[in-house]
């Protein structure tokens, strides 16, 4: 049996257990129900998504800081992410597309978010994309799709002005979302957007969705412990004859069948994954041992993960699979000690004090990455793969080189994926900069550093960060510090 057959079948076996519908309760989602059927004498699960809870006023606040600080009047996001940042629900249907079928707006002063779309989609984007959001339609058109200014008029003045979300829809053969967005934007108004507008400024939104809000934390911490069932359900199911174009297969099934989509779906068996960092899926067979890596996506947050599997190891592996992996745990002490600088902590152990000459940055951690491939007789090896960086809703909101200047916020997820030859260590990792003391050499707490793609059924090694008396240009008073446990090789019967 390929390894897609037996994924397939290891899910049905899970989703199950007999009931016609199964209702679950989360911590993030309230009631997730789980809907049973059998089609052509086949049994499937198909889940029911309940959209993430509505934005947290915080992320109001940063909207309206940041047209204060830049003199705007509104900001735009059409963009898939962002507006799963803003709404928690999703505006894609065309997964090609960078611009999603509509887009959410925000006014100076205004206490609401304005979403515009098309007629098609306006009432589905209401009850399945933002049902948690107070939300008033506005703008509606006829049967024949075209809008009625006097019922406009109309509905315009009995908008409740307490809801979250006004709703404004035009007619699907006459507009288009950038088109939408010019049209409600003042001659006198100063506008930005995260696409292309003539007329309106441009917008990275990447720094507004950081640091994470506590629901994101509470989503994200879903989003990653199902990924990481999802891959290693798969992984324990390998077989060195499996096709890597097999495996992904499976990986897709796995994730989609838990409403995670997939961006990023690597696999490489044991000769590609020693000869290529970005190990693409081929028809090659795995041999020896499998590298497995996925980030995945549900509602804007991604999440990033790595597992080794290993039929017959070659000698090294386990040596460069562990180096990767105190590289990892560096990266993440480092994380801690910079977002500590940050956050204005000057004795927390693990950090040091930064002046207003010398601000902490991703290049800190960057240079303490350097240091740790040399601690573990690997000198070179970042020159062969980019390290990873700040995780959230984008794969990597940055991704550190040397010198780098971007912030490091906390909490904040990180994922950082250091490569040594054929041996890979990645996580998507919560780090706090509130977290247990670490001072006298005293090992970081579980409240600094949380593992959020990480299960209790897969092998583990306990590593050491190498001990770095600086971070890039932070002296710290005490070593960098940090015990954790990593994920593990996996090894399977040939």
């Amino acid at each position: 049996m390929t390894a897609v057959r037996r994924s397939v079948a290891l899910e049905r076996e899970s989703f199950l257990p007999a009931p016609a519908v199964r209702r679950e309760k989360t911590a993030t989602k309230g009631e997730v129900e789980t809907v049973i059927g059998v089609t052509g004498g086949s049994a499937f699960a198909a889940f029911k998504r309940t959209p993430a809870p509505a934005p947290a006023m915080e992320k109001r606040e940063r909207l309206e800081q940041y047209l204060e600080e830049d003199g705007l009047d509104a900001v735009w996001f059409a963009r898939p992410n962002s507006f799963a940042w803003l709404t928690g629900g999703s505006n894609v249907v065309d997964r090609e597309s960078d611009v999603g079928i509509a887009a959410i707006g925000y006014e100076r002063g205004e206490s609401r978010l304005r979403l515009v779309t098309n007629n098609i989609e306006a009432d589905r984007l209401v009850a399945e994309e933002v049902p948690e959001l107070d939300v008033a339609l506005d703008a509606d058109v006829n049967e024949n799709g075209n809008g009625n200014e006097n019922e406009n008029e109309n509905e315009n003045e009995d908008v409740d002005t307490e809801t979250d979300l006004v709703v404004e829809r035009d007619p699907w053969h006459d507009s288009t979302v950038p088109s939408q967005i010019a049209a409600r934007v003042a001659e006198d108004e100063r506008a930005a957007a995260d696409v292309d507008i003539p007329g309106l400024e441009t917008i990275d939104p990447s720094r507004l969705r950081q640091p994470l809000t506590d629901r994101d934390i509470e989503r994200y911490r879903n989003l990653g412990r199902e990924t990481a069932r999802a891959v290693e359900s798969v992984c324990r199911e390998l077989q060195p004859r499996d096709t890597e174009h097999e495996v992904a297969s499976a990986l897709r099934v796995a994730l989609s069948a838990r409403g995670i989509e997939a961006p990023v779906v690597l696999v490489g068996g044991s000769k590609r994954a020693q000869q290529y960092r970005h190990y693409t899926p081929t028809q090659a067979e795995l041999g020896e041992y499998a590298l497995v890596s996925v980030t995945a996506e549900r509602a804007g947050l991604h999440a990033s993960c790595t597992r080794t599997v290993a039929f017959d190891p070659p000698e090294w592996l386990e040596q460069h699979h562990e180096a990767a992996a105190r590289v990892e745990a560096t990266a993440l002490a480092a994380t801690r000690a910079v977002a500590a600088v940050d956050a204005g902590e000057s004795d927390d152990g693990s950090g040091g004090e930064a002046t207003a000459e010398t601000p902490a940055t991703a290049g800190d951690v960057f240079a303490a990455i350097q240091d740790a491939y040399e601690a573990v007789g690997h000198p070179e090896e970042w020159e062969h793969h980019h390290q990873g960086g700040a995780a959230g809703f984008d794969g990597r909101e940055w991704v550190a080189t040397p010198g780098s200047d971007e912030p490091v916020d906390a909490p904040m997820a990180y994922a950082w994926n250091p490569t040594v030859q054929g041996a890979k260590s990645e996580d998507t990792v919560l780090v706090t900069a509130e977290g247990g003391s670490e001072s006298e050499n005293e090992t970081a707490t579980a409240d600094d550093y949380e593992s959020l793609t990480t299960t209790d059924d897969w092998p583990t090694i306990t590593v050491d960060a190498v001990e770095l008396e600086c971070v890039g240009d932070i002296e710290l008073e005490d070593p960098l510090v940090l015990e954790i446990e990593r994920p593990g090789i996996l090894e399977l019967e040939g």
